[in-house]
C-alpha cells in the first residue's frame, strides 16, 4: 500500500527502524451468517482512508479537538499496515487472521487499531489480548450484541460482546450509546446484566454527560475500545447499516474517548459497522477519520 493512500500518509513503517506506538491495520470480513454477506463493508478501511487524505498534510497544525497538533510535537508514532486478507464466509480463516495480526503487533508493545467490517471482526480483535491482559471492555453502540448464537453461528455480529465475556482476560465490560432496538431479546439482556456488565444508554449520556459511562471504567485499568458507528446519530453518520435517531455525537464520541485516558489506558482500539452503501456524499467516512485522529491524539497523550 502507498503512503499516499494510507491513513493520513503514514509509512507502513517508521523511517528509523524505532517501533511504532500504534499499528493501524483494516479487515474487510469477519464471520458471516449463512444467508447474509459483508460485501457492503469491503471497501470501508480505504474510504476511511481516502476521507484522511485532506488533512494529511495537516498533521504538525494545531487540531483544536486536541488542543495541539496531532502528535503533540512529537515525532509521528503511527503506522498503516493496510489491510489483511480475508474472505467472506472464509468465517474460522478470517477469525484466525485477524487474531494472528492482533497478538503480532501487541507483542511489539503497540497499540493496535483495526478499522472494521461489522462487529464479527471485534470477537477476534479481543481474543488477541489473551497474551495483554487483563483488560476491559468499553463498547461504544446502540446494540448490546449478546446474542448466543444466530441460524447456528456464535461468532457473528450480534454475538461479540457475549463471546468477550466468556474470556477469562475480559475484566469487566461497560456498553455505552444504547438505543431503540435491536436483536436482542429479554434473555439476552438478563445474561448481560446477570454478567455484570454496565449498561449507559444514550439518553443518560445526553442527560448526564459522558461520566454517565467513564465512572464505572476502574482507575489504571486497560481497555480496549470498539465502536460501533451506528452508535452515532445518522445526521453526521448515515452510512450504517440500521439508521437510529437520537445517537450519540461527535463530540460526545471524543470525549469518551479521551476520558478514558485521564483514568485508564487505551490498550487497543477499533471502529465498525461503517456501511459505505448508505453514506451520503462521504459524511461518514470524513466522521470516522476524524474519530480515528482523535483517538491517535488521546493515545499519543496518554502516559
Amino acid at each position: 500500500m502507498s503512503a499516499a493512500h494510507s491513513f493520513l500518509g503514514f509509512p507502513p513503517q517508521l523511517a528509523d527502524g524505532k517501533p511504532a506506538r500504534m499499528v493501524i491495520f483494516g479487515a474487510a470480513h469477519g464471520s458471516a451468517y449463512p444467508d447474509q454477506g459483508s460485501s457492503g463493508h469491503e471497501t470501508a478501511a480505504d474510504q476511511i482512508r481516502a476521507a484522511s487524505q485532506e488533512d494529511a498534510s495537516l498533521i504538525e497544525h494545531w487540531d483544536f479537538d486536541l488542543g495541539g497538533p496531532l502528535f503533540n510535537d512529537g515525532p509521528i508514532n503511527c503506522v498503516d499496515i493496510g489491510n489483511i486478507e480475508t474472505a467472506m464466509h472464509d468465517n474460522e480463516g478470517n477469525r484466525q487472521r485477524i487474531k494472528a495480526k492482533t497478538r503480532e503487533i501487541l507483542a511489539l508493545s503497540a497499540v493496535p487499531i483495526l478499522i472494521g467490517g461489522d462487529c464479527s471482526v471485534t470477537y477476534p480483535f479481543l481474543a488477541a489480548f489473551e497474551t495483554a491482559g487483563p483488560v476491559w471492555v468499553l463498547q461504544i453502540d446502540a446494540h448490546i450484541d449478546w446474542r448466543d448464537e444466530v441460524q447456528g453461528e456464535r461468532y457473528g455480529y450480534s454475538s461479540a460482546m457475549r463471546r468477550a465475556s466468556e474470556m477469562a482476560h475480559v475484566a469487566g465490560m461497560v456498553q455505552v450509546g444504547l438505543r431503540s432496538v435491536g436483536s436482542a431479546r429479554k434473555a439476552d439482556v438478563d445474561a448481560a446484566r446477570n454478567y455484570g456488565s454496565h449498561f449507559v444508554t444514550a439518553r443518560e449520556v445526553h442527560a448526564l454527560g459522558v461520566t454517565a459511562a467513564l465512572r464505572h471504567v476502574p482507575d489504571g485499568a486497560q481497555v480496549v475500545i470498539t465502536l460501533d458507528c451506528d452508535s452515532i446519530d445518522p445526521s453526521i453518520m448515515p452510512g450504517v447499516a440500521a439508521r437510529t435517531p437520537g445517537g450519540l455525537t461527535y463530540t460526545q464520541i471524543i470525549d469518551l474517548i479521551t476520558g478514558v485516558t485521564t483514568r485508564a489506558k487505551i490498550a487497543g482500539f477499533n471502529l465498525v459497522e461503517f456501511y459505505p452503501p448508505a453514506d451520503i456524499d462521504g459524511l461518514s467516512a470524513l466522521t470516522a477519520s476524524r474519530i480515528l485522529v482523535n483517538t491517535i491524539g488521546a493515545v499519543t497523550r496518554q502516559k
